[in-house]
């Protein structure tokens, strides 16, 4: 198969192969209303900054999220809260050898039960920056009154990140237009009405805060957050979900320039007044004391009031059509590395609101191939907007809350996704937004020493537990109460890990690697530290596979054991990944050797008796056959060491069993799993179905649709919202056009379904460290070229 593959490409190479030039297709999310639940809005960002877009008639509503806005104070500030420190019940991993004591006396409740002792505090929440509200007064349109609203549109562009609101009113147009710069680190709005516009602006957060009036003309908001919060989902009795001092934790700055063309504008009550202006420019600036990880916010932070009113000033000395072009420059120079072309979508159908397409996608079987499109590119697109803050990655929502206390805390929870966010980042030509990623790993690697010692008794490398935070902790969760089946996990910092070596094959940076390198070998390290020998082979004890169970014999369901396949397929990955890494820079001979033999004697993946591969170290049923996590699979994807075809196709079966019903997230990583088959119909079958269009959250209408799939506004449904579904999908999506492996090998159109059939393709990349451009006809390559 491989060597056909060069075969193909040394042809394409030869015969001078060149770009498809085909005509550039729409790339616009649009709506004939504005939006009225959050996952209706239009999401803009420019990785640190962020603002969703509702497109209001009489009221605009603007959502503003800053990335780096967490409560918290960090892992290196003393915990003077209830459950705040729980490192000092533990010592050299005390509670180990009980747990591994009952795991072989085959008693799985009693080791479920020990586990909860190996539980530190939770991780911290992100937090929603603000409001802004525009009330327009005088000649506006009610919403309430669609007779005076003609022509309604609200859009996202994809090819430049600007949203747009436009509709008529009798006495003219309005025009607002959006964009979040990273050159000028400004969120931009421009409101445009021939008639006049009369207005009132309130800027908001559900922070503790204090608005004044700026000199200047604007308003400008200072806040903090507490310096400590639990989950929604757990806090000890008797203690407030939030722990404020004004003294501590993160605060920030916010500011609001308005800048008329013409007419006046002044101050009162907390908002300000606009009278008889035809053109505003709007500029909201924010920054923060967050300083890193490792300083405190409020005693070692950044000085965030200089740095707001140093952002305003540059900024507002600019025009609008110079902050325009300076936004879309910068973002083009990401986006339009790749490009995408599946066909057309008849013309009337593309014409229909996204949100109508969506639902017909699903319902009519839509033949839609611009949606398709759209779906990919737009995952690319939040990847730019909402991953360009060193060693502040994507979060669960990526960059977009209005809560204050987020489903899961709007965290990183690294058991899949925060993994997932970034597995388009290479393939789809954004490295520059996976090194974001790979600094946060550097971070994680420093305070997960501790943990890995502690806890788990392991006194080399670093080990990173279920959920991280902005503070990078890698404390194991749970707080004593946790279920071993999502608390008690070891493999986070593994897992991670695999990002470095994976960034190096497709870019070819040897001083990233050389920077990096570090973290990996310490993950490793943790991993062959954290193995134990058991009727001579290698495993890990205890283990569990992430949120999922088992049915023991006495019929008890449990969650921990020995020699879980999940954890043996993520120390391969690891491990092999540092063999290579310390290989390819020439160093830690002792360290290679000792791995090598190691990863020869690792309990071997198993096929049970259905034919499916074994997620347990013994043939047990699971609680939940189609359960939404596949963790035994990461060896097929994203890792690489399930190869025979045996073990593919006890792969397959288990993703028969699965079937295709799950979350959305689940969805974009069934996708890849089927691609990596080759499984072309089935891995569409699944596209289509993260495709399925689901109500927002808070619509309660007799014909709302629930479960995993995809919002109005394109974003992922767990539900509720996680954006790695997007992510997923987007690299799903490459993943079916094209595969590629460490040892060079490229193959094109590895899982091409036939609604596909003729396409291409621009800018993809594979692990050689090529760009790969590909046009295809009636399923086969009739160009292809490699730069």
């Amino acid at each position: 198969m491989k060597k056909q593959v060069f075969v193909l490409v040394a042809l394409c190479l030869m015969a001078g192969c060149a770009r498809d030039g085909g005509a550039p297709q729409p790339l616009q999310l649009h709506y004939d209303q504005p939006a009225s639940f959050f996952e209706e809005s239009l999401p803009l960002g420019n990785g640190r900054l962020g603002a969703m877009v509702y497109g209001g008639l009489s009221e605009e509503r603007i959502s503003l999220n800053d990335i780096t806005l967490w409560t918290g104070e960090g892992e290196t500030v003393e915990k003077d809260y209830p459950c705040g420190s729980l490192l000092g019940k533990y010592e050299d991993g005390a509670w180990i050898p009980a747990i591994r004591a009952a795991l072989d006396a085959e008693d799985y409740r009693l080791a479920d039960q020990l586990q909860v002792n190996v539980q530190g505090h939770y991780c911290e929440n992100y937090q929603p920056l603000g409001t802004l509200r525009i009330f327009f007064e005088g000649n506006a349109c009610d919403s309430s009154e669609a007779r005076c609203c003609r022509g309604y549109r609200r859009s996202l562009d994809l090819s430049d990140a600007t949203a747009q609101v436009r509709f008529a009113c009798p006495d003219g147009e309005q025009v607002r237009d959006y964009f979040v710069s990273a050159p000028d680190s400004v969120i931009v709005v421009r409101l445009k009405d021939a008639a006049g516009i009369d207005a009132r602006i309130c800027l908001e957060s559900q922070l503790p805060n204090d608005v004044v009036f700026d000199e200047a003309g604007g308003l400008d908001l200072r806040g903090y957050a507490a310096y400590h919060s639990y989950p929604n989902n757990h806090k000890p009795e008797g203690v407030s979900h939030f722990l404020y001092d004004p003294e501590r934790g993160i605060h920030f700055r916010t500011l609001l320039r308005a800048i008329p063309s013409d007419g006046e504008i002044d101050y009162e009550d907390g908002t300000l007044r606009l009278r008889g202006c035809h053109e505003v420019l709007l500029l909201i600036a924010n920054a923060t004391s967050f300083n890193g990880p490792f300083k405190n916010p409020a005693t070692e932070g950044k000085d965030y009031i200089a740095e707001a009113g140093r952002i305003m000033t540059k900024a507002a000395a600019k025009s609008f059509e110079a902050l325009r072009e300076a936004h879309v420059s910068d973002y083009k120079r990401y986006f339009d590395r790749v490009s995408l072309d599946l066909g057309r979508t008849d013309p009337a159908l593309a014409a229909l609101p996204t949100d109508v397409q969506l639902k017909r996608y699903a319902d009519s079987l839509d033949v839609n191939p611009e949606l398709e499109v759209l779906y990919f590119q737009f995952g690319r697109y939040l990847l730019i907007s909402s991953s360009r803050t060193p060693g502040v990655p994507a979060n669960l929502q990526g960059l977009w809350n209005e809560s204050v206390l987020p489903p899961w805390s709007s965290n990183y929870t690294v058991n899949i996704n925060l993994e997932e966010n970034y597995w388009p980042s290479e393939v789809t030509a954004l490295p520059e937004m996976h090194e974001v990623l790979l600094g946060f790993v550097r971070d994680l690697s420093q305070n997960g020493v501790a943990p890995a010692r502690n806890f788990y008794g392991v006194h080399r490398g670093w080990s990173c537990g279920h959920n991280s935070d902005i503070w990078a902790m890698a404390t194991p969760v749970g707080e004593g109460t946790g279920n071993p089946r999502w608390a008690a996990w070891t493999m986070g910092g593994a897992w991670l890990s695999t990002h470095i070596w994976e960034h190096w094959l497709f870019t070819r940076d040897r001083v990233a690697l050389e920077r990096d390198y570090p973290a990996l070998k310490g993950a490793a390290e943790f991993c062959l530290g954290w193995l134990i020998e058991k009727n001579g082979e290698l495993l890990t004890s205890p283990a569990t596979s992430p949120e999922n169970s088992f049915v023991a014999p006495d019929g008890y369901i449990a969650c921990s054991l020995y020699g879980g396949t999940a954890d043996l397929a993520i120390i391969r990955e690891c491990v092999g990944d540092a063999v290579a890494a310390a290989e390819e820079l020439g160093v830690d001979a002792d360290f290679v050797a000792e791995a090598r033999d190691k990863l020869s004697r690792l309990h071997p993946y198993r096929i049970g008796a259905d034919g499916a591969l074994q997620e347990w170290y013994h043939d047990w049923p699971d609680r939940e056959p189609t359960h939404r996590h596949q963790s035994h699979l990461i060896g097929l994807y994203p890792g690489f060491s399930i190869q025979s075809d045996s073990l593919r196709a006890a792969s397959a079966k288990t993703l028969e069993i699965k079937g295709f019903e799950t979350t959305g997230w689940s969805c974009g990583w069934r996708i890849n799993l089927y691609a990596r088959l080759g499984d072309a119909e089935n891995a569409y079958r699944m596209y289509r179905r993260l495709l399925r269009y689901v109500s927002p959250d808070n619509y309660q209408g007799a014909d709302a649709r629930r479960g995993g799939g995809t919002y109005p506004n394109l974003f992922d449904a767990h539900s509720p919202f996680q954006i790695d579904g997007n992510f997923g999908g987007t690299a799903g999506l490459a993943e079916m056009l094209l595969q590629s492996a460490a040892d060079g090998s490229v193959t094109p159109l590895p899982a091409l379904p036939d609604a596909w059939a003729s396409g291409s393709v621009r800018g993809l990349r594979t692990r050689g460290g090529q760009t790969v451009d590909m046009k295809w006809k009636n399923g086969k390559v009739v160009s292809l070229e490699l730069r």
